[in-house]
């Protein structure tokens, strides 16, 4: 059982790596087994479809913001509440391969776009960000708490800087995306 997933994992790995560098629509399932070195069918065993892999890639995250609002139902809705749903938010970021799964949906958004999982993911993103506000909130309170999520991705594209480790990174962008977060 071990090895099964141990193989499902890097055809995961190798799927995202082609993914990322030839783009989605351009890399076959065929590159996929020649790269892992196994033939077709072995890899048809894992996953039919590419689609079946960007699900798998997607699962993991879609799995993290739902125990995020989960936790958010069950909080009084107050500032340290919503300071803490970011805190959360940037710790789920920087665990597993979200980054590869990120820059992938990042760097295929026109193949992806309307893909069920991408779909999902904004409608439950979306709803992530009612727990930063309050009905009635003024547009721009509304605007820089949502910015506070964004501001933890966007560490990951703004700061490719080599020098910048990914602690220092993460440190930037939560300290950016607390001072956002205001009642």
């Amino acid at each position: 059982m071990r090895e099964n997933a141990d193989t499902r994992t890097r055809i995961q790995e190798i799927a995202l790596k082609l993914f990322v560098e030839q783009g989605y629509e351009a890399t076959s399932l065929r590159e996929i087994a020649e790269a892992l070195g196994v033939t077709k069918a072995a890899l048809y065993y894992h996953f039919k479809t590419k689609d079946d892999i960007v699900l798998s890639l997607a699962e993991d995250r879609m799995r993290t913001i739902e125990e995020l609002i989960a936790w958010a139902e069950s909080q009084p809705r107050t500032e340290e509440a919503r300071r803490e749903l970011v805190r959360r938010y940037s710790e789920s970021l920087h665990r597993g391969r979200h980054h590869e799964v990120m820059r992938f949906f990042e760097r295929n958004q026109t193949a992806l776009k309307d893909h069920p999982v991408m779909t999902k993911n904004r409608g439950r993103m979306l709803h992530l960000l009612t727990f930063l506000v309050e009905p009635g909130d003024p547009t721009t309170t509304r605007l820089r708490n949502a910015m506070a999520l964004f501001a933890l991705h966007a560490a990951w594209f703004v700061l490719p800087d080599e020098t910048v480790s990914d602690d220092e990174r993460r440190a930037a962008a939560l300290e950016v995306a607390l001072d956002l977060v205001r009642r």
